[in-house]
C-alpha cells in the first residue's frame, strides 16, 4: 500500500499551481511586518509577495516565526484520521526550530495513531532548495515508491542538494548578523555582492565576495558546471527576491553553456525574503557535494 502524504512547510517557496500539481500539504510559517501577522501562503495570500518587497526596499522590517507544535498536530490530524502515513520534509534545523516542532508533533501523534507511519526529514534545505527535495520525492512516490523508501532516498541525497545564492542588498545580511557593518558599507560602496550556501549543518555561510551584479549571477552558474551532476539533464530550480529578469537571465546562461532544459523559477517567500532582502538570487540543484 502507498497512502501517503507529503508535507512539507511554505519556506518550500513552491507556488500555488506547483504545490497543486505536486498534491501535497504545506504548513505556513508567519511573518510580521507593520505590527501585523501574516501566514506565508503560496504567491497571494495576505500580501502579494511584490507588495512586500516594496515594503521591504522602503524601509520596513520583517521578522519572522516558526511552527509550533499544535499547529503541525492540527494539519498532520485529518488525514492520519483517514489512513495516510505522513513523510514530512521540514526547513533546516540550522535555520529555524520548525523541524524540531515537526517532530514532537510526530512524537505525539504516533502515540495516538500508533497504526500510521509518520517520518520526520530535517532537509538542512531551505528556499526552493527545501522545493526541490520535495519535487524530488513527489517522483519517487509518483513512481509507486513506499515511504520508507523515500524517506531513505531523502536522507542518502539531502547533502547532494546544493544552495547557492546572490544578495543585492547587505543591509539584510547585516541585520542577520551574516555581516559586520563596516564590511556591509565598503562592500556597498565597493559594489560588492557576496556568494552564500548553506552547509551541510544547514547554516548559511558566505563563501566569496564577488564585484558586480552580473558577475555574481555568473558564479552562480559557473558553480552548476563545478559541481553539478549532469546538469543537462536536471530539473533546475532557481528563486528571486522580486528580481525576475536577473533569475531569467540565470537559467538562461544555464540552459546556453550546458544544455539544461527544465527549470522551475520563483519567488522567494516572505518568511525567507525577510533575512536575505530584494534583489537575492539562489540556485538549486543536485551536486556531487553541497
Amino acid at each position: 500500500m502507498n497512502k501517503y502524504m507529503i508535507f512539507t512547510e511554505s519556506t518550500t517557496d513552491l507556488g500555488n499551481d506547483m504545490i497543486k500539481s505536486l498534491g501535497i500539504q504545506v504548513v505556513p510559517l508567519t511573518f510580521t511586518i507593520g505590527g501585523v501577522d501574516h501566514k506565508e501562503m503560496a504567491e497571494e495570500g495576505e500580501m502579494t509577495y511584490s507588495k512586500f518587497y516594496e515594503r521591504l526596499r522602503n524601509g520596513e522590517m520583517s521578522s519572522t516565526s516558526q511552527v509550533n507544535v499544535s499547529e503541525f498536530e492540527d494539519a498532520f490530524s485529518p488525514f492520519l484520521e483517514d489512513g495516510y502515513d505522513i513523510l514530512h520534509l521540514a526547513f533546516s534545523s540550522g535555520l529555524s526550530g520548525t523541524c524540531d516542532s515537526a517532530k514532537a508533533a510526530a512524537e505525539k501523534l504516533g502515540k495516538k495513531y500508533p497504526e500510521r507511519k509518520i517520518i520526520v526529514v530535517d532537509t538542512l534545505a531551505a528556499s526552493l532548495g527545501q522545493g526541490l527535495l520535495v519535487w524530488h520525492a513527489v517522483q519517487m512516490k509518483n513512481e509507486g515508491s513506499a515511504i520508507e523508501k523515500t524517506a531513505d532516498w531523502l536522507e542518502k541525497n539531502k547533502l547532494n542538494l546544493a544552495h547557492w545564492f546572490t544578495v543585492d542588498d547587505l543591509v539584510f545580511l547585516k541585520r542577520g548578523g551574516r555581516l559586520s557593518g563596516a564590511v556591509a558599507l565598503i562592500g556597498t560602496v565597493l559594489g560588492i555582492k557576496p556568494v552564500l550556501h548553506v552547509d551541510n549543518d544547514g547554516h548559511l555561510i558566505n563563501v566569496s565576495k564577488i564585484r558586480g551584479r552580473k558577475n555574481s549571477l555568473n558564479a552562480l552558474v559557473n558553480k552548476l558546471g563545478e559541481t553539478g551532476i549532469k546538469p543537462k539533464n536536471q530539473m533546475i530550480f532557481v528563486s528571486h527576491g522580486d528580481c525576475i529578469e536577473d533569475a531569467e537571465y540565470v537559467a538562461k546562461e544555464i540552459r546556453r553553456k550546458y544544455g539544461t532544459s527544465k527549470f522551475y523559477i520563483n519567488f522567494i517567500g516572505p518568511v525567507i525574503g525577510s533575512h536575505s532582502g530584494p534583489g537575492t538570487v539562489a540556485l538549486f540543484f543536485l551536486a556531487e557535494k553541497r
